[in-house]
């Protein structure tokens, strides 16, 4: 039935590519597959974020600060058309696209995440007011439908905004950090001493995938991993 279901609402409403609008029954369209940039080596060994030397194993950001991130990926570089897609995944209701960009984020790091041997993940948060203002949160979109993919349990439930914050989007580095203390809280239900997968969609800097591993850690948590849509040029 369900396979009937989704040929029928492919039918009705068929799938466009998130970074052009054309109908792609792949979903990506091929024009714009040979456009956006996957992550590929040389890339930092710690966050994954793309850098120039195939010398250095690390970016000047992970070589400089102490991290409570194990390691992390992501899965192409935020500039146009990805950058554009995001930001249309996350305020204007594009929901859809987060099965596509779970997929892909499956595709790519199915065996990491398999090798980081993963025993839940989690979502990142939204502010319960952000919440309510957007009616969802992107990052567990995303984290329910890896979850689907690899058969790995989404907590939902552990991991919250209690502090709301200012978007990160305009701040420096170190005011982003200042600006993440104090934002999170773990559910003293939580019961874990094994690995997480922390989903977000952009990483920048890192401070919130970096603020949510203290408060995880501090909960118990082994190590910490994350996996992103995008992330900025390294160095």
């Amino acid at each position: 039935m369900k396979q009937i279901s989704d040929f029928v609402l492919n039918l009705l409403y068929p799938q466009k590519c998130p970074f052009c609008g054309r109908i792609s029954p792949e979903g990506i369209c091929s024009r714009c597959r040979k456009k956006i940039v996957y992550i590929r080596q040389p890339r930092c060994m710690h966050c994954g974020k793309p850098i120039r030397s195939e010398v250095e194993e690390y970016c000047v950001d992970c070589r400089k600060n102490p991290t409570n991130i194990t390691q992390g990926r992501s899965l192409w570089l935020h500039r146009d058309p990805v950058a554009s897609a995001v930001y249309g995944f996350k305020y204007r209701n594009k929901r859809s696209w987060g099965k596509l960009f779970a997929r892909e984020m499956v595709r790519e790091y199915g065996a990491q995440i398999g090798r980081w041997e993963i025993d839940e993940i989690i979502p990142v948060p939204l502010h319960a007011s952000r919440r309510r203002k957007r009616g969802y949160n992107q990052a567990e979109i995303i984290a329910e439908e890896i979850a689907g993919m690899t058969g790995i349990p989404v907590r939902s439930d552990v991991l919250f905004r209690i502090r709301k914050t200012v978007a990160q989007k305009r701040l420096g580095r170190a005011e982003r950090a200042a600006n993440l203390r104090g934002a999170f809280g773990v559910s003293r239900r939580w019961k874990t001493g094994g690995n997480v997968l922390l989903i977000d969609d952009i990483y920048t800097t890192g401070a919130t995938v970096e603020r949510a591993a203290v408060v995880l850690k501090k909960a118990g948590a082994q190590n910490v991993y994350f996996l992103t849509i995008s992330i900025g040029q390294g160095l």
